[in-house]
């Protein structure tokens, strides 16, 4: 009988199995020996070839691992295109000083991000086009939504459409809410999804894809776990704020640090309003932690 052969992508690995989705169906394998010797791993995102060993149980082995487009460190995932960072306009009143050090950590993974506050419905105080002006002029897709009213929603959908997404977020943002409005139309029931999302937030330590559409995945993840800066020297900070390019030129110094050197462009950028000043603000204060942190 020839071996039936498929390739397909893994969607989640956990305890030494991998569960790959190929022709509208997923199978349960094992990676072949070979990988150890060759101490490669496969990772949920990989593109991978697959034997069928029983197709009414789905069961297979991975044989080979295709070429990665990218692999991210946290989580540690292959063939991600974009992140999607999720915070609430309001009801958690936002941490942009998180949201910086996301954006600069998926930056030193050269990932693009789309920002997406939620919760546009309780948006008393109308800030959500002031933090969507202020994001979009550091050159990152900002995007408002409401889970609750469905607002926004089917543009956000457009943006993850075709690629595969890592999104992140801190609780309370209704992170689970959009992703299960996100995949309303998949074959997975919301209400099996919402259990699963919610059993996820407190016993899942693996991640997995969810499948929006064709070629469209959201990364189902515990989260990253640390905002720790990946050996960014203080030096490089300055390059994930794209806003503080055109400011300079103004400095009087070469290298500027843009923290307390006297005539700084992207300091009087700040104080003039700019450039915005809770970034600056942000911006000063990861400087100083990578500064201490070379100190030992």
């Amino acid at each position: 009988m020839q071996e039936k052969t498929l390739t397909g992508k893994i969607v989640k690995g956990i305890a030494g199995f991998y569960y790959v989705s190929a022709e509208g169906k997923r199978y349960e394998c094992k990676a072949k020996g070979v990988f150890r010797k060759d101490h490669r791993k496969p990772l949920v995102g990989d593109n991978a070839r697959i034997e069928v060993l029983d197709e009414d149980m789905g069961l297979g082995n991975i044989r080979e691992l295709l070429p990665r487009s990218s692999e991210l460190i946290r989580p540690a995932v292959a063939n991600v295109d974009q992140a999607l960072v999720i915070f609430a306009v309001a009801s958690p009143k936002p941490n942009l000083n998180l949201l910086d050090r996301f954006l600069v950590m998926m930056g030193q993974q050269n990932l693009p991000c789309v920002i997406c506050f939620n919760k546009l419905d309780l948006d008393h105080g109308h800030l959500s086009e002031e933090y969507q002006a202020v994001y979009e002029k550091s050159g990152h897709s900002t995007i408002l939504v409401s889970a609750a009213r469905g607002d926004g929603v089917p543009q956000l959908r457009e943006l993850l459409k075709g690629k595969t997404t890592a999104a992140a977020g801190p609780s309370g943002v209704g992170k689970s809410s959009l992703t299960n409005l996100l995949l309303g139309q998949s074959a997975m029931e919301t209400g099996e999804l919402s259990r699963k999302l919610e059993r996820g937030k407190h016993t899942t330590r693996h991640s997995e894809l969810l499948e929006l559409g064709e070629n469209s995945y959201i990364l189902d993840t515990p989260g990253f776990s640390s905002l720790e800066l990946f050996d960014l020297e203080k030096e490089e900070l300055s390059s994930f704020y794209p806003e503080f390019s055109t400011y300079e030129q103004l400095c009087r110094f070469r290298g500027c640090s843009h923290v307390a050197e006297p005539v700084c462009g992207v300091r009087n950028a700040a104080e003039t309003g700019q450039i915005s000043k809770i970034r600056y603000e942000n911006y000063c204060q990861i400087y100083r932690e990578l500064k201490e942190r070379r100190k030992y």
